[in-house]
């Protein structure tokens, strides 16, 4: 990809950052924190879930499986929603949803009623993201936009930590209920904080108002972002990329590192806390480095990949019967490294598209490592139940679909960087024919 791009400049009508950009922006990151606590409460509590609702691996993968179908379902209505209602509304839909959902799982006497309430926080999670991506987008100039989308992935992986080491303690202290219904009290006061202050942005900003043109501009939206090459590419690098540690950290790390790994629950909650950690580290130096490098962009990605693909391959074909110590700390430790390089399918989408299609090309981009996501979390559920709990078995899925992945972004890169240099020169040519 082509260094030679907008990242380091400041653009024409760029929004102008600063203190109250952050303050803001901190405001919908909050909301992002929580829902993913919410998002990722079941993975401390996986275990928990299936002696409590008496049900086998294939039935509590479908927790996460139904959670993450309405995610992905969702992320292009949701883009199409944040394009024309802006940012503050459809956060606040998300999180009377997502902590509606996490209130109905606290006290669900029944597997199907619990299945609900996950549906229903999937569905107010997927509201979440994007939204905070687009109050990015409209709140600082664009050469911020890879860091501060790291960030705010930075801070969803501490949701990550909270559940990881907070809401573990709790589920073990008080109880299944007191502790989900407990940590819903977060989505209230993140709801407050949303109503007080939060602005879609700032004065003098107003995005040019969009006309009520029904299916057809829903159409238009979605064909002309998907026509573009770095949609699509950024899809795949998101898909290719983010999902093995989301199986991980999600549903079926515990299980791996408690049966297949014979580690107690606390050693495994603390590799578990490794990749949240690693995830947050690695995550404020790619943002770093592509703000400073943008054809660095697809290596980080693809190395990612392959480093993932590699430590997975050797944790799961250790000759004993379980793997050393210090491999799975390396495994959790490059585990740590898919979130930041999923985010990296945005700096493709991002400047693919023009503000007023950021919402929908984000949801675009925004599926692919949900998809992924579901689509193995399925595989190693019933892959365990096929074959008498063999997890290396079941884990060799990975592979599949990073092959998968991996086929789709070399065949997309180089069209994608052609059409970037494009609309670079076309940017260049309207920037000095700007009136002064």
């Amino acid at each position: 990809m082509s260094s030679a791009t907008s990242a380091g400049k400041t653009l024409p009508g760029d929004p102008p950052g600063g203190r109250r950009a952050i303050a803001v922006w901190s405001i919908g990151v909050a909301v992002y924190f929580v829902a993913v606590i919410f998002r990722t409460s079941l993975g401390v509590a996986g275990l928990d879930a299936a002696d409590r609702f008496h049900v086998n691996a294939s039935a509590l993968s479908t927790f996460s499986i139904l959670q993450l179908l309405v995610y992905a379902g969702m992320q292009i209505p949701v883009g199409l929603l944040v394009d024309r209602l802006g940012t503050k509304k459809v956060l606040g839909i998300g999180v009377v949803l997502f902590t509606a959902g996490q209130l109905g799982f606290a006290f669900s006497p029944s597997y199907g009623m619990a299945l609900a309430s996950r549906a229903l926080l999937g569905c107010g999670d997927a509201m979440t993201f994007i939204s905070v991506l687009r109050l990015g987008t409209r709140w600082f100039p664009a050469r911020r936009g890879p860091m501060v989308a790291q960030l705010a992935g930075l801070v969803g992986m501490a949701g990550n930590l909270v559940s990881t080491l907070v809401l573990a303690r709790l589920l073990h202290g008080i109880g299944w209920t007191a502790a989900f219904a407990g940590s819903a009290l977060a989505g209230v006061v993140v709801f407050v904080l949303l109503l007080l202050f939060l602005k879609d942005h700032p004065e003098g900003h107003e995005p040019e108002p969009l006309p009520h043109q029904g299916a057809a501009y829903v159409r238009r939206q979605i064909a002309t972002s998907w026509r573009e090459p770095g949609t699509r590419l950024g899809l795949w690098v998101h898909f290719t990329t983010q999902f093995p540690a989301m199986v991980f950290l999600l549903l079926w790390g515990m299980p791996f590192l408690v049966e297949a790994q014979g580690l107690s629950r606390a050693t495994a909650g603390g590799l578990l806390t490794l990749v949240v950690l690693s995830n947050m580290t690695v995550g404020l130096v790619y943002g770093q480095i592509i703000a400073r490098h943008h054809a660095a962009r697809l290596p980080l990605a693809l190395g990612t990949v392959a480093a993932t693909a590699l430590l997975w391959a050797a944790t799961l074909a250790y000759p004993a019967d379980h793997a050393p110590m210090w491999l799975l700390v390396v495994l959790c430790t490059v585990l740590g490294a898919c979130g930041p390089a999923s985010m990296i399918g945005f700096d493709f989408a991002r400047p693919a598209n023009p503000p007023e299609r950021q919402g929908t090309a984000s949801g675009i981009t925004n599926m692919g490592g949900f998809v992924a996501s579901m689509t193995t979390l399925f595989a190693v559920g019933v892959l365990l139940d096929a074959t008498g709990d063999d997890y290396t078995v079941a884990f060799s899925s990975v592979f599949v679909l990073q092959a998968v992945g991996v086929s789709q972004i070399l065949r997309l890169r180089k069209r994608a960087a052609r059409r970037e240099r494009e609309r670079l020169v076309a940017s260049r040519v309207e920037t000095v024919h700007v009136p002064v």
